[in-house]
């Protein structure tokens, strides 16, 4: 597919079905919050309010959601945080299936939302 777009199902192709399971599920818990436009990259999917509040890695697994943040989430569910400035936090967290999708997951996802406003 040289010089075409990059599409939100081209990266599901070698994933495993929960894997877009998950990913819908994720997608109508950020639609739930308001408007949101997936937003397909080369390597990922952004979910964009006005500016990307979540970034979706496909691995055949399971997907690697990296959340925008403005604090510190302290929790065994995030594999990797960075700080790039201040107020600004990018949080990994791994995703399995569907039901990985669950309160927390939501309270960080909401929180997200609210910064690319």
């Amino acid at each position: 597919m040289a010089g075409s777009s990059p599409t939100v199902s081209a990266h599901f192709t070698k994933a495993a079905p929960d894997v877009r399971a998950t990913y819908d599920a994720l997608l109508e818990a950020a639609r739930h919050l308001g408007k949101v436009r997936e937003d397909p990259k080369k390597t990922s999917i952004h979910l964009v309010r006005k500016s990307a509040f979540a970034g979706i890695a496909t691995r055949r697994d399971s997907l690697i959601l990296t959340l925008k943040g403005s604090a510190a989430i302290r929790s065994p569910r995030v594999e990797r945080s960075q700080q790039p400035s201040a107020n600004r936090w990018y949080h990994e967290v791994r995703l399995r299936t569907p039901s990985d999708v669950d309160r927390e997951l939501r309270a960080w996802l909401a929180r997200a939302y609210e910064l690319a406003e």
